[in-house]
């Protein structure tokens, strides 16, 4: 995952808009003009008041050659099934897909995909069948929710010319809420301190969590599946999916 650096989370939260995601499903589902669409939006996602225990989770990481969906695109694919009781790593997939936009040397010294990895990998359509189908009907974490939707949504568009979206639980955003929902005091400003780290590395290690090589698509989405599953254990001990990520039946306005 590339990093944004320093993240304004509550106002990413703000600019969200309330979704009924099961009746967009449905609406979607009939107007997808795509099959694999079609096929994904007929997959039901959980209702809002599914026990934890029963939620068929996916944590899915990209990297990219930048931060901007629009002119970047998608390198590597890193997906891991899991639920509250186990990850699924043998059910775990990588790809390393042939962007249409050029490489960098900046994002090349961040991620490690060079130019040779590239020119052998298949075009992003080769794989979006089996990324699709290891999506569908299932809730997708990330960590920072402004990278892989807005990146699938920008790389269906560009080849079928329609979109894709989907609700996410962001990580990022419950590390925001529990270590940066209060503004800084007075004093934390005059020393010029930091605000609490919510990168992934940062917050995995809050919750003893071990180190894992940062960048890679796969690692850091088995780090992420790790990371959800130790803040629902130490902080959010509700059994119900729409209880603190927003998650319902009716409307969703939370990390999505």
């Amino acid at each position: 995952m590339l990093y944004l650096g320093k993240s304004n989370t509550s106002s990413s939260q703000r600019e969200d808009t309330a979704v009924d995601w099961p009746q967009f499903y449905d609406d979607s589902a009939l107007s997808a003009k795509d099959v694999r669409l079609k096929a994904f939006y007929s997959e039901s996602l959980p209702h809002g008041k599914t026990p934890l225990e029963r939620i068929d989770f996916v944590a899915l990481d990209f990297e990219t050659t930048g931060f901007d969906p629009k002119r970047n695109g998608i390198l590597s694919i890193g997906l891991v099934p899991f639920t509250l009781r186990r990850i699924h790593c043998a059910s775990a997939k990588y790809w390393v897909v042939r962007p249409r936009a050029q490489l960098d040397h900046a994002s090349v010294a961040i991620h490690g995909i060079t130019h040779s990895d590239v020119q052998s990998a298949p075009d992003f359509m080769r794989i979006v069948d089996h990324l699709l189908a290891a999506l569908a009907g299932k809730v997708v974490v990330v960590h920072h929710r402004g990278i892989e939707r807005p990146f699938l949504d920008a790389a269906l568009r560009k080849r079928i010319h329609e979109g894709i979206a989907f609700p996410v639980i962001d990580t990022m955003e419950l590390e925001a809420r529990l270590h940066r929902a209060k503004p800084m005091n007075l004093m934390d400003k005059l020393l010029n301190k930091e605000p609490v780290s919510i990168r992934l590395v940062d917050s995995r290690a809050r919750y003893n969590l071990p180190y894992y090589q940062q960048h890679h698509a796969l690692t850091d989405a088995l780090a992420t599946a790790e990371l959800l599953l130790a803040q629902i254990a130490h902080r959010f001990s509700q059994i119900r999916l729409s209880m603190h990520f927003g998650f319902n039946a009716g409307v969703q306005s939370i990390s999505c």
